[in-house]
């Protein structure tokens, strides 16, 4: 049994269904345990944005998701991250995360487990390439083995479409206001990016 964690902070809740997606994999893949679980919110930032009512309604939809623990980051055999945008790079929340998980590094718990990134942003060039490619540095000093989406798995969602999608990560586009949620194509491919780390869990479980 290949036991895969879904990890994610999702303020509008764009990655919340795409990471929902993704779990949606790592199903397809016999002998697998997923378990998707977020990163908690800054008390600042709920001060802040609790005056927002699509705010408001993304944490209330996600109200039963459990908070993600170091426990958890160790049962794993495989992680996806989902990892939205700020200002072309990950946000302070899932930094805080990786930060605090120093004895995890210090015991190399994190080494020979394969990873993958889920992120979203505004527009196209919002950082949708840029996030997915410098949050690969931390996850690189755990020992993780970055696992990206190939084109030839995904011929027609890569596409010159508006849409999110790259050889580095599943993404999304929320549109310049936010209001825009993942697309059915956007989805797809992070379902197989979930499919995908869960068979090289499974390949690499054992084998290191």
């Amino acid at each position: 049994m290949a036991n895969i964690l879904v990890v994610y902070y999702s303020s509008y809740g764009h990655i919340h269904e795409m990471a929902l997606a993704a779990a949606e994999g790592v199903k397809q893949v016999d002998g697998t345990e997923v378990k998707v679980v977020k990163v908690p919110e800054f008390e600042v930032t709920k001060k802040y944005m609790s005056q927002q009512d699509a705010y408001v309604k993304a944490q209330e939809a996600q109200a039963d998701i459990p908070e993600v623990t170091l426990d958890d980051l160790k049962w794993a055999d495989g992680i996806l991250w989902g990892i939205p945008t700020r200002y072309g790079m990950m946000p302070a929340q899932i930094k805080q995360l990786l930060d605090s998980a120093g004895s995890l590094w210090a015991n190399g718990d994190l080494e020979g487990k394969p990873t993958a990134v889920i992120t979203s942003s505004n527009t196209i060039h919002g950082g949708q390439e840029s996030t997915a490619i410098t949050s690969f540095v931390p996850l690189m000093h755990f020992g993780m083995i970055y696992v990206g989406l190939p084109y030839g798995e995904n011929p027609e969602q890569m596409t010159s479409e508006g849409i999110g999608g790259s050889p580095y990560a599943a993404s999304t586009v929320a549109g310049a206001d936010g209001s825009q949620q993942p697309q059915d194509a956007e989805k797809t491919m992070a379902t197989r990016l979930g499919k995908r780390v869960a068979k090289v869990a499974k390949a690499l479980k054992g084998n290191l």
